[in-house]
């Protein structure tokens, strides 16, 4: 099977307060909070999704917000670093904006491009970089103007405990194309405009521990059901352990942990965020699966209030 991702879907990291989550994701960084559901696995807390204003696969980053959370340790095993891509021209906008609400960054570079880093309110490490890639956004949250916004993610730097292997399963299982190397990082590339640049350094690290701040998982996209059929028999044909397929209600998931010691999901783009709730008011109302519905009145129990975005 000539099975290749278009790129990254989602990423899904752990995170505490669920309010200080969307301040900063929504209000800091300016993406829209798409949907706000709870984790189908655990639904006692929040599964809470941000990204373009359409929800749209390469723009989502994903939170399982546990309020009593240990500290992560970024490591191998992990996405070590989440990359959003902005405009070009738009990074001096953006050291300016980070610097005037407390976000402390620095510049550094890799294979030829410059990126601006920071972390979250938890640890989590981010990155902006300026590309020509990917539509400019139409409109952006917290006050940012839409030519300088976050237009999604640019890619990842994957922290594996076996680098070639994980170098390996990019390309031979998941399609990527190695296109540069220098002596610290090889880059592998997809055919998207967004979520397509995955950089892997070039050399086993040291396992991490899960926790605040750290990266759940990162879903690589499927076109549709048929498709992601194909990935399935195409990870056990590889030798990974995939799951069933799962219903998340907004795509279709199927998990597999490669080895390098990340766990990789290959995700649906239909249906998409726009099947319960009006794309004008995406995110606006705790949504639940049907199965989960009979139990709304203690889940909300058990969830902390969360508002719209706080006005930066």
């Amino acid at each position: 099977m000539a099975n290749r991702t278009a790129g990254i879907h989602h990423i899904t990291a752990f995170a505490r307060n669920p309010q200080e989550n969307v301040d900063f994701y929504s209000g800091v960084l300016g993406l829209r909070l798409i949907k706000k559901t709870v984790n189908f696995d655990n639904p006692h807390t929040y599964h809470l999704y941000f990204g373009d204003q359409a929800g749209t696969p390469g723009t989502i980053i994903t939170f399982f917000p546990y309020p009593h959370a240990r500290q992560g340790r970024v490591g191998g095993g992990q996405v070590g670093v989440t990359t959003f891509v902005i405009p070009q021209g738009a990074m001096t906008y953006w050291e300016e904006r980070l610097a005037l609400l407390g976000v402390n960054a620095t510049n550094t570079e890799r294979l030829g491009e410059t990126y601006l880093q920071f972390s979250d309110p938890d640890g989590l490490r981010l990155e902006l970089v300026e590309r020509a890639e990917g539509a400019v956004a139409t409109a952006a949250p917290g006050g940012i103007p839409a030519e300088s916004a976050i237009k999604g993610f640019g890619g990842a730097v994957l922290y594996s405990v076996d680098y070639a292997s994980t170098m390996r399963t990019l390309e031979q299982v998941l399609g990527f194309v190695k296109v540069g190397e220098d002596a610290n990082y090889a880059r592998f590339q997809s055919t998207a405009d967004l979520g397509n640049r995955v950089d892997v350094p070039l050399r086993d690290m040291e396992w991490g521990a899960s926790g605040a701040g750290t990266v759940h998982h990162i879903a690589w996209r499927a076109k549709d059901d048929q498709d992601h059929e194909q990935w399935r028999n195409k990870a056990i044909e590889y030798g990974f352990k995939a799951t069933p397929i799962m219903d998340r209600n907004y795509f279709k998931a199927l998990y597999f942990r490669e080895n390098g010691g990340i766990l990789f999901e290959i995700a649906t783009d239909p249906p998409g965020f726009a099947r319960d709730e009006e794309p004008a008011h995406l995110g606006e109302k705790l949504m639940l699966p049907e199965w989960f519905e009979g139990q709304r009145t203690e889940i909300e129990a058990n969830l902390l209030p969360v508002s719209a975005v706080a006005p930066y």
